[in-house]
């Protein structure tokens, strides 16, 4: 059964950024822009469809993978249930037997929403279940910081966002690649766009800009 959910922790267009809300980053915010991070694209434009009928609700609601084909306009089954694989491996949802609205359970499996505060606790218990961004822990102020610029910029991609918090973390151009599954032209070839869509010129002006 999904746990109540927290006005908090209002949903955003899966599709854009910004993440969180201007005017100084909140755990919600932080919370919100590292779970959306995690996922792939299609993995959080069903995860934000669910949260927001999750919050437009009653705050608990169990999903099938049908009824998400008619919530997100996705029309492939086979891309639903692969996303909601990805989901359930990143902790993001959980199975759950489906209501029929009279105290009974239908036959076949419906799917929860967590929030991201939840998410990333569940994560922390399980130590596991992070997808691309395991490496990814909740710091200090400063590290928040740079996960709420990184979010609020609207010109980013998912992929510039993971190499430009790669950076911050200190990691070299063959390091991220190593973490994110790609070479390391390709890394450079984000980092260039990344460099563009923060208006600096080298590694070290982006880190100060995103961690000051």
């Amino acid at each position: 059964m999904l746990p109540h959910l927290s006005s908090n922790n209002t949903p955003t267009a899966p599709e854009t950024y910004p993440l969180v809300e201007k005017g100084g980053p909140s755990y919600a915010a932080f919370a919100l822009a590292l779970v959306s991070l995690s996922h792939t694209p299609i993995e959080q434009r069903i995860y934000a469809a669910m949260l927001a009928s999750a919050l437009a609700g009653s705050g608990e609601s169990a999903f099938t993978a049908r009824e998400l084909i008619s919530l997100t306009g996705v029309r492939s089954l086979t891309t639903i249930r692969r996303a909601l694989d990805g989901l359930l491996l990143k902790l993001s949802v959980e199975r759950a037997p489906k209501g029929n609205g009279n105290g009974k359970r239908e036959h076949g499996t419906g799917y929860c929403v967590y929030t991201p505060a939840q998410i990333l606790s569940r994560r922390k218990e399980n130590g596991s279940g992070n997808g691309k961004l395991d490496h990814l822990r909740l710091r200090n102020g400063s590290f928040e910081r740079a996960v709420a610029r990184v979010a609020e910029n609207p010109l980013l991609s998912r992929r510039e966002a993971q190499v430009a918090l790669c950076c911050v973390e200190g990691l070299t151009n063959a390091q991220i690649g190593k973490r994110l599954e790609v070479s390391e032209q390709t890394v450079k070839f984000h980092l260039r766009h990344v460099f563009v869509k923060f208006g600096v010129k080298r590694r070290a002006e982006l880190i100060s800009k995103l961690l000051m």
